[in-house]
Parts: structure tokens; C-alpha cells; sequence
């Protein structure tokens, strides 16, 4: 078979490729200036900021980017998702009510729905709703949607707090962005609420949505603060994990989200 315009096809092909290799560079920038944050609140960790438009990665202690931690309470983001496809949770205003222990933050002491629950990082209420997913169904939503190594080992109401569940920033940030691209193997209508609880701010200018998580494992303390911001149409996902031996320090809690806003801050990505 011979072709009528060799030439054209040919350049045609070259052309395609050449959009492809280009679409597939991954650029790189390292922040080394960034530990002065992290000094600042005397922890260590690291830092990633992914922007999809350029696919481009910024980076401060890549060496973490692909270990794994316990992903705490930006699990809660999961456990949402689960909740709602199983069916447990019926939808953003679904209330489980307070068992009446006391507990040391004084917005868990009162009874719960969705909203108020991820708003407030209510660890009850996620274990409560962990224990009526179950085992089974909830390893399998875990391996269905490849979230960190999906182990459930220590309990179910643990294993993302003491537990064998462990995730890294590279994943994390891989499963933020399937959900802003509606790609997890979840219902729209779940993906949707999620979503919609996740908004820290929306103002005329951008959209923040963000997981704070505290955690122990190997005798640390591991914090994290995930999310992605939408500024007129572009996103860029972000990923802080930090670590600290000092569990006297009382900058902890805080770090997690200053020094995001600090390093956003610096990028010119915050609050535009």
C-alpha cells in the first residue's frame, strides 16, 4: 500500500512524538532554602509541590519523597470516601452520636456528622465509622484504590493511627490528584462531598482544599499537612511531612501548616 503525502504523515508522526516527550518531562527544582522553616519550628522533614500545568516538582528533602509514614488523620480523606460508597455514611450531614467520653479537644465532646468530624479531626468518629465498614470491606477499598501499602494490620479502628499503614509524599500526593481528577475508583457522588469537606477557604481568588495528621511511629512524632489549591483554574498539590524526637516541642502542632504557608508564601502561590 502506498501512501499519496509520505512526507506529511511523517512529520505528522514526529510532530505527535514530540508532543509526547514534551508532555512527559519532569522538571525539577530543589529548595534547599526552605530548611530555614523547618529551622524555624525546629523539626525536619520535607517538602513537595507539584504543579500539573507545567509538570513541574519543587522539592525540599526529596529523600523523603518516597518513604512511608503513618498517614494519621489525612487518612480521614480515605475513611471519608469508603464511608460514603459503602454506604455507611449517607452523606455530608450524617451525625454518629458522642459515646460520652471526655476527650482533650473539646469540639470532639458533642455529637458528630461528616462535616464536623473531618473539620475537627475527630478521631472517634472515624474509628466509630471504620468498625461499621469492617475488615473485609475495607481492605478491599483500600487495594481497590492503591492507597499507600493498604495494610490494616493493628485493629480496625488503628491501623492508620498504630497500625501497619504507611504511605509516602509521592503518594499522597498521586491520590490528591486522582481525586481532583475524578479518576479514584469511588462514585462521583462520593468524590464530590469529599471534596466539598476537604475546603479550608474559597474566597473570589482560590480554592484551599487540606488534611492536617499527627502521628507516632518509631519513637516520632510525624505531622502532616497535605491538600491542593486551585488558582484560577490551575492547581498545584502540595505535601508537608514532618518529624520530630523532641515531644516537648511545642511548635509541632503549628509547623505542619505554618511552614506550608510560609514556603506558598515564598512561591507567590498564597493568597494570590
Amino acid at each position: 500500500m502506498k501512501y499519496k503525502y509520505p512526507h506529511t504523515i511523517l512529520l505528522l508522526m514526529l510532530a505527535i512524538l514530540a508532543l509526547s516527550a514534551s508532555k512527559q518531562k519532569k522538571k525539577i527544582e530543589i529548595r534547599n532554602d526552605f530548611k530555614k522553616y523547618y529551622d524555624q519550628y525546629e523539626v525536619s522533614g520535607s517538602f513537595a509541590l507539584y504543579d500539573p500545568q507545567k509538570n513541574k516538582y519543587i522539592f525540599y528533602n526529596q529523600d523523603q519523597y518516597e518513604q512511608s509514614y503513618t498517614p494519621a488523620s489525612t487518612f480521614k480523606i480515605c475513611n471519608s470516601l469508603i464511608g460514603l460508597e459503602t454506604g455507611i455514611i449517607k452523606d455530608k450531614n450524617f451525625v454518629i452520636a458522642w459515646d460520652g467520653i471526655k476527650y482533650q479537644n473539646p469540639n470532639w465532646n458533642a455529637d458528630q456528622d461528616l462535616k464536623t468530624a473531618f473539620g475537627n479531626s475527630t478521631v472517634w468518629y472515624y474509628q466509630e465509622l471504620a468498625k461499621r465498614v469492617g475488615a473485609k470491606q475495607m481492605k478491599f477499598w483500600l487495594d481497590k484504590s492503591k492507597y499507600g501499602n493498604a495494610d490494616t494490620s493493628g485493629g480496625i479502628d488503628k491501623f492508620w493511627l498504630s497500625g501497619g499503614l504507611r504511605i509516602s509524599p509521592k503518594q499522597q500526593i498521586e491520590f490528591l490528584q486522582q481525586l481532583h481528577n475524578n479518576q479514584l475508583p469511588f462514585t462521583q457522588r462520593s468524590m464530590d462531598i469529599v471534596k466539598e469537606i476537604m475546603i479550608k477557604k474559597d474566597t473570589s481568588n482560590y480554592v484551599l482544599r487540606s488534611k492536617s495528621g499527627w502521628g507516632f511511629q518509631d519513637n516520632t512524632d510525624i505531622g502532616w499537612y497535605i491538600g491542593y489549591l486551585i488558582i484560577k483554574e490551575k492547581v498545584y498539590y502540595f505535601v508537608n511531612c514532618i518529624q520530630t524526637n523532641d515531644f516537648n516541642n511545642k511548635n509541632f502542632a503549628n509547623a505542619r501548616i505554618d511552614i506550608v504557608n510560609l514556603i506558598l508564601e515564598d512561591l507567590k502561590l498564597n493568597e494570590k
